[in-house]
């Protein structure tokens, strides 16, 4: 029976719950009696209290996220109304910036902010030994790395088969990009590279293949980023993922050579680029070389086959949409295979918050906590904006229109792309769940009409993607087009039918 639950709500199954492993890995003589359980938010909050009540636990933990804050709320709440003697005990970013808290924090008994490896394991003991601390908000300790017990073990044959594991060679960042909670470290440190992958190996002997690391800067130190990689490529499968999140503007050829030796399908790169504006990268404090960033991502593309996932963020102070176009452009000539289009989030504790006042930023009170308007963006153009990223997604980023949409692009990937966001948003009214088949029809209707792409090219890039998708059929039958060829095999002009 476990007196102590671990638990969290992630937001698709497939994730782990990376934080609660290392709570428990450092729990020493508490983890007898210690459990985790990881639901999703798509579970209902009555069917979740009813699990975590089953054996009676003392005490609750709670990991809480952007992406579960309002569920994990939900949970707490029910869980006090049914038995209030249980503590709750609650730590993540998203409580770790007290008093700048969710509206149900006065449900809980106790929360621990910032690291919580030391302060969890003895705030559990007082607890179990009725002796009650006087303060509620307790501030975690970081613990030297190398003090710290490695959680890999902790992830169970279910975990191994069936979700990403998340894994860390390094905490912190030194950067201070105000957007990011990162900025609020001190440092980088490092875990000793030979202990790491140690783990590492028991977990590919075990039949690990999916590793994402959270580094928060994995190239930072080129000997150790080396090393790793090193290690992976002489036990890479040929079914094994790696996904890191890069610095843009660091990559030597030490790096080079090694990436270099990557096959296809392995390696996935997040590169946050953010903007390529020089003045709001010094207004939010951020440091990057635009020529150099610009410089690796086409060597990137041209010399490895790692997956390039690119961010940019709109809604930062100062920006405005003719500018953004601008970094977007840039960014779309560069040929990533993803450029992620991100609206900017007001994260607890994040330093951007200072620039509310003069830059006029408005945002949601709930969760997301995006970005509503801007001393420079009305609200009506972040919506267009919020659909454009949708409608990206769908179309720019989903691989399934490689070749429509270098067509869209033209000589103004930005302006084309949101006629056509705009259009598709005017004729269904919505930019949610558009099966695929409909986006074939109403792309091939948007093409000719909206952006004056001749009939030919429109159809003709639409049904290489159309098999490309290995959708069942013809295309011209989906349409609803006359496809009769002439004498010389060429098709006639099609007609469409009303």
């Amino acid at each position: 029976m476990s007196q102590i639950i671990l638990t969290t709500l992630n937001s698709k199954y497939i994730h782990c719950a990376f934080g609660l492993r290392y709570l428990f890995a450092n729990l020493g003589e508490l983890q007898a009696q210690t459990s985790i359980q990881e639901f999703t938010i798509h579970e209902r909050p009555l069917d979740i209290v009813e699990k975590l009540l089953e054996n009676n636990p003392k005490i609750i933990g709670f990991s809480v996220y952007i992406w579960n804050v309002v569920e994990v709320g939900q949970c707490i709440k029910l869980i006090k109304q049914i038995n209030p003697e249980i503590k709750i005990v609650i730590g993540g970013p998203e409580v770790s910036h007290y008093p700048d808290v969710p509206d149900w924090f006065q449900a809980v008994d106790y929360c621990i902010t910032g690291a919580g490896e030391l302060q969890f394991k003895t705030l559990c003991n007082q607890l179990l030994n009725k002796q009650l601390p006087l303060e509620r908000v307790i501030a975690g300790i970081d613990l030297p790395l190398e003090q710290l017990i490695m959680p890999y073990e902790y992830y169970d044959e279910t975990d191994i088969s069936n979700r990403i594991l998340y894994v860390e060679a390094s905490r912190g960042c030194p950067f201070k990009c105000e957007f990011c909670l990162s900025s609020l470290d001190k440092t980088s440190k490092s875990f000793s590279i030979d202990l790491f992958l140690v783990e590492m190996d028991k977990l590919i002997q075990r039949g690990a293949n999916h590793f994402k690391f959270i580094d928060r800067t994995f190239n930072l130190k080129v000997k150790t980023t080396v090393a790793i990689l090193e290690f992976f490529l002489e036990r890479l499968t040929d079914d094994m993922s790696i996904h890191f999140e890069v610095v843009p503007d660091k990559l030597p050829e030490k790096l080079r050579e090694v990436l270099a030796k990557f096959p296809d399908h392995v390696l996935q790169f997040e590169i946050g680029v953010q903007t390529f504006d020089p003045e709001i990268q010094d207004l939010i404090s951020r440091k990057q070389d635009n020529d150099k960033t610009c410089e690796n991502l086409i060597w990137l593309r041209n010399n490895t086959k790692a997956h390039i996932h690119a961010d940019l963020i709109f809604g930062l102070p100062g920006d405005n949409l003719e500018n953004f176009s601008k970094s977007f452009d840039q960014l779309v000539a560069l040929n990533p295979q993803e450029v992620q289009l991100g609206i900017l989030k007001r994260l607890r504790g994040a330093p951007i918050n200072r620039h509310t006042n003069e830059y006029q930023m408005v945002y949601n009170e709930n969760q997301p906590y995006n970005i509503l308007s801007t001393r420079d963006i009305d609200f009506k153009t972040m919506q267009r904006v919020n659909r454009f990223a949708r409608f990206w997604d769908m179309i720019g980023n989903s691989g399934r229109f490689p070749n429509t949409k270098l067509i869209i692009f033209g000589d103004s990937p930005f302006a084309n792309f949101m006629k056509l966001s705009d259009n598709l948003y005017k004729t269904e009214g919505s930019s949610w769940k558009i099966s695929l088949r409909r986006l074939f029809k109403m792309l091939h209707l948007q093409l000719i009409e909206v952006l004056h792409i001749d009939d030919s090219t429109a159809f003709s890039s639409l049904e290489k993607d159309f098999i490309h998708c290995n959708e069942k059929g013809k295309l011209e039958n989906l349409l609803n087009v006359q496809n009769k060829p002439n004498k010389t095999g060429n098709r006639n002009k099609r007609q469409k039918q009303h």
